[in-house]
C-alpha cells in the first residue's frame, strides 16, 4: 500500500493514498468532529454521504471547505481543522440541524446517548440562532418493535446505508424534495405495512431518536406489580457481555452474576437463562438436520434462532420458506416450557405465567406476536424488553450494579451448557449444534469440542467438517446482505453445503438492535465475541446434549428429541409473505 505525504495544522504525517481526510486526521491524532459518517470496515459498513457538513476543514489553494469524510488525500495536500473560518462553518451546521430539531432532550429516548446532542455540547453551541417554521410529521408507531419519528431525523441516511447496502431489505429511503425532505418506506407507509424484518441496525446506527424501539419497560413494572402474575424472566447470551458497558464497565465484560442478582432485586419471581433454550435448540436442530441428511430432506438446513432472518426469508425468498428449520428461537422454546412443563411443576395456573424475555434484539419484540409461535392462541413469551431497556430498569431501580454480589440461575431449568452461550455470536449457533451433531453421527466423543474454522466476523465463511469419511459443509452469513448471497445460491440450486447459519445481525446478536449503542466502535463487538467465547471455555459442561437438565427434561417430559410432543411444543412453520 503507497503512502503519501500531507500537512495537517503543520505536522507532517505520511498516511495509505487511499485515505480520506478524516482517515489522515485520525492516524495524526487530530480530532474532526462528524455526524453523518459511520465507517465499520470489518462489518463492511461505510456511510459517507457528508450530508451534514459538521466535518469541514480548510485544504490549501482550495476556494470553499471540504467535507473531510469525503475528500481523498492526495500527495503534499496541506490541510486545516483549526481555523476560525472552519470551526464556524462546523458550529453554524449543528446550528442549522437545531433550528429544525426539536427541543424535548430531557424525555427523548436518546437524551444523553444522542450524537446531536453531545456534537452541540462540544461546539459549544449554547443557542437557537434561527427560528422558523420546524417540520411536524406523524409519529409511526404501527409496528412491535420499532417507533419512527421523523421530527428527529437529521438525514444523515445511515438508516438508508444499513437498510439497503447492509442488510439489502430495501425499505428506507429519502421520500420527497426541499424542506419536506424525510427518510421512510415507499410512499410512507407505516413500518407494519412493509417487508421490514426489524432486524434493528437502522435504530442501531441512527445518531438522534429518529429510530428507537418501542418501550415495552411499563408492561414490565406492571406484571412485577401485580400479585396475581407469577413472573418469570429469562437472559439471552448476548446480554452478560454488553449491558456492563451501560454502567460504565469495559467492552465484553462478562456480568453473568450481577445480571441474575440485578433481576431477582427487580422482583422476577424466578431468573433464568435463555441459554437453556438454546441448549433445547441444539437438541431439535441437530437430530432435524440429521434427518434430512439420512432421509434425503430438504438440504441445506438453516437455523431459525434469528427472527429478523425469518421475516426476511418470508418476505424477500417466499419460494425458500421449507429450507429453515423448523426449531422454535431458544427464548420461544423456554416459553414454551415455562408455560408447560414448568408451571405444572410449580403448580401454578399457566394463564397467572407472565415470561419476560431480555434480549438484544428488537426483532424479538415483533418475534414473541407472531401466531404461528403460540400454543392454543397464548403466547409463550409475554413480553420482550432490550439489553438498552434493562438497563434503564436497573438505573430507575436505583441498583448499584457494579457492586452486586454475583447469584446463580434458578433451577430447575438453570444448568446450561458452554455450547449454548456462544449463541449470541456469528457462527455459535451452528457450532454448538455440530457439536452434538458429530458425536450423534459417529458414535465417538469430540476430543476438542471447538469448530475454530466456523469462527470469525468475515461477513461470510465456510468449514468442511470430517464425519464418517464424508465432508459436511457448513455456511455461515452475519447481515442480511450476506445472506441473500448465499440464498441466492440456493434459489438457482448451486448451494454446496449441508447446513447454514444466518444472523440478520453484523457480529451476530451481539451486534443486534437492542445492545448498547457501539457508535462505530469495531473493538466492541470484537471483545464482546471474545467474552463469549471465554464464558464457553470455563463452563463444566459444553456440549448441549451432555445436560443433565436437559436430559432429565427429555426423560420426564418431552420424550425423544425431534419426538411428537417436542415437534408440537418446540418447533413451528413458516409463510410467505407480501414483499412491500
Amino acid at each position: 500500500m503507497s503512502k503519501v505525504k500531507i500537512k495537517i495544522n503543520e505536522t507532517e504525517v505520511k498516511v495509505p493514498r487511499e485515505y480520506t481526510v478524516l482517515d489522515a486526521a485520525k492516524e495524526a491524532g487530530v480530532m474532526i468532529p462528524t455526524l453523518c459518517h459511520l465507517d465499520l470496515h470489518d462489518l463492511k459498513f461505510v456511510n459517507r454521504t457528508a450530508s451534514c457538513r459538521v466535518c469541514m476543514v480548510e485544504v490549501e489553494g482550495q476556494p470553499n471547505l471540504a467535507p473531510a469524510c469525503a475528500t481523498p488525500i492526495r500527495d503534499g495536500m496541506v490541510i486545516k481543522t483549526d481555523t476560525l473560518k472552519a470551526i464556524t462553518a462546523r458550529r453554524m451546521a449543528v446550528e442549522f440541524l437545531l433550528s429544525n430539531h426539536p427541543t424535548d432532550c430531557l424525555i427523548c429516548p436518546k437524551n444523553l446517548h444522542c450524537e446531536l446532542q453531545e456534537l452541540a455540547q462540544r461546539l459549544s453551541v449554547r443557542e437557537i440562532k434561527y427560528t422558523g417554521t420546524a417540520m411536524t410529521t406523524h409519529l409511526d408507531t404501527s409496528s412491535q418493535s420499532l417507533v419512527r419519528n421523523q421530527n428527529k431525523c437529521i438525514l444523515c441516511r445511515r438508516c438508508e446505508t444499513a437498510c439497503n447496502e447492509i442488510q439489502t431489505c430495501g425499505i428506507l429511503s429519502a421520500l420527497n424534495r426541499g424542506f419536506e425532505t424525510i427518510v421512510g418506506p415507499a410512499f410512507n407507509l407505516p413500518m407494519v405495512h412493509t417487508s421490514c424484518t426489524y432486524c434493528g441496525q437502522c435504530v442501531a446506527v441512527c445518531p438522534t431518536a429518529a429510530l428507537t424501539e418501542v418501550n415495552h419497560v411499563p408492561k414490565v413494572w406492571e406484571a412485577l406489580n401485580d400479585p396475581e402474575k407469577f413472573v418469570v424472566v429469562q437472559t439471552a447470551p448476548a446480554i452478560r457481555v454488553a449491558i456492563g458497558e451501560l454502567f460504565n464497565m469495559p467492552a465484553g465484560s462478562i456480568v453473568t452474576g450481577k445480571l441474575v442478582a440485578a433481576l431477582r432485586k427487580l422482583g422476577f419471581d424466578r431468573v433464568f437463562d435463555t441459554d437453556f433454550g438454546a441448549d433445547l435448540t441444539v437438541m431439535e436442530e441437530a437430530k432435524e438436520l440429521i434427518h434430512r441428511i439420512e432421509h434425503g430432506g430438504r438440504l441445506p438446513m438453516l437455523t431459525s434462532c434469528c427472527p429478523a432472518w425469518v421475516s426476511f426469508i418470508e418476505h424477500q425468498f417466499p419460494d425458500l420458506v421449507d429450507v429453515p428449520s423448523t426449531c422454535k428461537s431458544p427464548h420461544i422454546m423456554f416459553g414454551t416450557i415455562a408455560n408447560t412443563f414448568l408451571a405444572k411443576k410449580l403448580n401454578i395456573e399457566p394463564s397467572k405465567v407472565t415470561v419476560v424475555s431480555i434480549m438484544p434484539c428488537i426483532a424479538k419484540k415483533a418475534e414473541a406476536a407472531r401466531t404461528e409461535l403460540s400454543i392454543d392462541d397464548v403466547n409463550n413469551v409475554d413480553i420482550v424488553i432490550t439489553t438498552r431497556e434493562l438497563a434503564a430498569m436497573i438505573k430507575e431501580a436505583g441498583i448499584d450494579f457494579d457492586k452486586l454480589q454475583d447469584e446463580d440461575f434458578d433451577h430447575p431449568l438453570g444448568e446450561t451448557s458452554g455450547a449454548s452461550v456462544i449463541f449470541g455470536t456469528t457462527g455459535g449457533v451452528i457450532e454448538a449444534t455440530m457439536r452434538t451433531a458429530y458425536e450423534w453421527l459417529t458414535g465417538e466423543e469430540l476430543k476438542k469440542v471447538e469448530f475454530k474454522q466456523l469462527r470469525g466476523l468475515e461477513g461470510i465463511r465456510e468449514a468442511a467438517i470430517p464425519i464418517n469419511g464424508e465432508e459436511i459443509r457448513i455456511g455461515i452469513a452475519h447481515g442480511l446482505g450476506n445472506a441473500r448471497q448465499l440464498l441466492e445460491e440456493i434459489r438457482s440450486g448451486k448451494s454446496k453445503y449441508h447446513a447454514i447459519e444466518i444472523m440478520a445481525c453484523p457480529g451476530g446478536c451481539i451486534g443486534g438492535g437492542g445492545q448498547p449503542f457501539h457508535h462505530g466502535n469495531e473493538d466492541v463487538i470484537k471483545k464482546r465475541q471474545e467474552a463469549l467465547y471465554k464464558e464457553d471455555k470455563n463452563k463444566k459442561v459444553r456440549q448441549s446434549h451432555k445436560n443433565k437438565e436437559i436430559l432429565e427434561l427429555y426423560e420426564n417430559y418431552l420424550g425423544q428429541p425431534y419426538g411428537k410432543l417436542a415437534h408440537e411444543l418446540l418447533h413451528t412453520r413458516y409463510r410467505p409473505k407480501e414483499r412491500i
